[in-house]
């Protein structure tokens, strides 16, 4: 199966049936990725977690939204059916406030593997993100979450930076 630029999509076998890639001829090196994304607030919801440190009636909103990011990453594949069981090595988070009415997330993974930990890192940004959802909701259903993206991965054949100046969803190959 060919996608738009004409290479072929590495989760289907020949007969155009899903497949699980086979990594196994791949070298084992250092992987990392970076994700991001993002949880926008209504402004008194906002006001209001500011005002309280970003801790309400459910505890440290930050701190839970890291754990369960964290469980996140390592059940990827559990989640995702063809993403590989990952030897994670390590997990970094980083939630800031931004703009007085969002919080970024960052989701930086790393493993020596046979392949990349990209979906790892974006399903501990989103699920960090619909966690602080869950915790503020009874302020606000009004929240927007998004955009969540891959900012940059490192390691195998590929190193991968999306523009941080224009926003470009196809980055560029480093």
């Amino acid at each position: 199966m060919m996608n738009n630029s004409g290479s072929s999509l590495s989760h289907f076998d020949a007969e155009g049936r899903p497949a699980m890639v086979d990594v196994g001829d791949k070298s084992v090196t250092r992987r990392e990725a970076l994700a991001v994304g993002f949880i926008r607030f209504p402004p008194a919801v906002a006001a209001q977690l500011a005002e309280q440190g970003y801790v309400g009636k459910k505890g440290s909103l930050i701190d839970t939204a890291i754990i369960a990011g964290t469980m996140a990453v390592k059940k990827t594949a559990e989640l995702i059916p063809f993403c590989h069981p990952m030897p994670i090595d390590a997990i970094r988070f980083r939630i800031t406030p931004e703009q007085g009415d969002r919080l970024r997330i960052e989701c930086r993974v790393s493993v020596e593997a046979r392949t990349g930990v990209e979906m790892e890192a974006l399903t501990g940004v989103s699920v960090a993100a619909l966690t602080v959802y869950d915790m503020c909701k009874a302020l606000s259903p009004a929240m927007e979450l998004g955009p969540f993206y891959l900012q940059e991965k490192q390691g195998g054949k590929r190193h991968y930076i999306r523009e941080p100046e224009t926003g470009n969803s196809a980055g560029r190959d480093a």
